[in-house]
């Protein structure tokens, strides 16, 4: 597998800052967070920061050291954390078959150019009933600069990469696109506007006024489209013999 552009992490303190943003992901996820949980993309912790207390042991592995240094000290100096300056393709081999109970990865699997190698890796090393737990851009007419910029080789779009899970041995439990508001301002701001970097004030207003608001329509609604996609998918239980 071709090993992904290392992110310099520039922007991560402005997207960092988006708490119901993040804490909506979390809330679909967190009913799948338990043991042996590895975050793959660590970044500068905003994840990290919002799971540790649902898991046992946290495993992060991130390519960048100069962004881990940014984790919190609860983080990096707790004996149930394990620090990994790694690509995923690095890391993945390195571990056992069926050695982690959850693998999140939020905005991850857009940057390795081979992801259904990836996602083949991702399955050996889950344990039967395991989940992994995606949070990928979706919609390639919205690819811009900014994908560029942060070394995406893809945006997705929900049947081809539900069906790539399938493929490679993952039953899907939740599949859907996620936050329909943002489709229209990515478009006009980055994809036609061609810019490159995010406006502090901006994410802020559209965290604060814009995401109450989709979420509460997206619980009653499954949008048929959306900037993201969020999945969740198990590696299947092993049948008694």
């Amino acid at each position: 597998m071709t090993k992904p552009q290392i992110y310099e992490g520039h922007d991560l303190e402005v997207l960092a800052d988006l708490p119901n943003y993040y804490g909506w992901i979390i809330k679909k996820f967190r009913p799948y967070l338990k043991g042996r949980t590895m975050e793959i993309g660590t970044g500068i912790g905003t994840i990290s920061k919002l799971i540790f207390d649902d898991v046992e042991e946290l495993i992060l592995v991130e390519p960048s050291a100069h962004l881990t240094k940014h984790l919190p000290p609860s983080i990096s100096k707790s004996p149930k954390v394990s620090i990994f300056n790694e690509t995923l393709e690095e890391r993945l081999p390195q571990m056992a078959d069926h050695s982690c109970d959850t693998i999140i990865m939020v905005n991850v699997l857009e940057h390795i150019e081979d992801d259904g190698s990836a996602i083949e890796a991702l399955h050996r090393v889950l344990k039967p009933g395991g989940h992994l737990l995606l949070f990928v851009p979706a919609l390639q007419f919205l690819y811009s600069e900014v994908d560029r910029k942060h070394g995406h080789f893809r945006r997705y779009h929900l049947p081809p990469l539900a069906y790539k899970l399938n493929m490679h041995g993952f039953e899907i439990q939740d599949k859907r696109y996620f936050d329909l508001a943002g489709v229209l301002p990515w478009w006009l701001i980055n994809t036609l506007g061609k810019k490159t970097d995010f406006n502090p004030a901006m994410a802020t207003l559209y965290d604060r006024f814009f995401i109450p608001v989709t979420k509460f329509i997206e619980r009653f609604i499954s949008p048929p489209l959306g900037k993201n996609i969020l999945i969740i998918a198990e590696r299947a239980a092993l049948k008694p013999e």
